[in-house]
């Protein structure tokens, strides 16, 4: 299967992703991890992609889409994939669109992970607690939820449109939401 897992800062994405590649037999895929291999490999698109992020600035799209694009021709996902933070953007979708199709392959399903606003962040509230990072404070988890919120309306839009996008709740024990998510994909 070739899915895309989608889902609010705290809704217990990376956790599902990683258990969910696993019991589906795929690579997890995520845009940190592919950042992080290309920036210690010193790539040519790592060493693009450091100086942006050592001046504090965004990658630009086309090193993200570039670094994506190779990943997804490694052996290990010729069968399938699950796709964690990307696309981002519907120009991203278009790009991924575009990869895909010159594989002659195509998403299977989009999966968001819904969650209370609340409860999200009094999670993030006491993973910030408990890690030490003083400046997650209420005001800002729940600003990063607006804009999360904001850039993603667009996307689950167009997945929807498609009818590949499955809502699944976040909320709950990590098998309980794992097991949703199955039933959902039909796995």
């Amino acid at each position: 299967m070739r899915i895309l897992l989608m889902g609010p800062p705290g809704a217990g994405k990376g956790t599902q992703a990683v258990v969910l590649a696993e019991r589906l037999g795929v690579p997890h895929i995520s845009t940190g991890d592919i950042f992080r291999a290309n920036v210690a490999g010193g790539t040519p698109l790592g060493v693009e992609a450091k100086r942006y992020m050592d001046a504090g600035e965004y990658v630009p799209d086309s090193v993200t889409n570039n670094m994506v694009r190779d990943r997804l021709t490694h052996d290990d996902a010729r069968n399938g994939f699950l796709l964690d933070g990307y696309p981002r953007t519907l120009a991203q979708v278009g790009e991924l669109d575009s990869m895909l199709a010159d594989e002659g392959t195509a998403l299977d399903r989009v999966v968001e992970l819904t969650a209370d606003t609340d409860e999200v962040v009094a999670r993030l509230l006491n993973r910030a607690l408990e890690q030490g990072r003083a400046d997650d404070t209420e005001d800002v988890i729940r600003r990063r939820l607006e804009v999360y919120g904001e850039q993603t309306a667009p996307l689950t839009a167009v997945y929807a449109e498609r009818g590949l996008l499955t809502q699944v709740d976040g909320m709950g024990a990590v098998d309980e939401v794992t097991g949703r998510i199955l039933d959902e994909l039909g796995v």
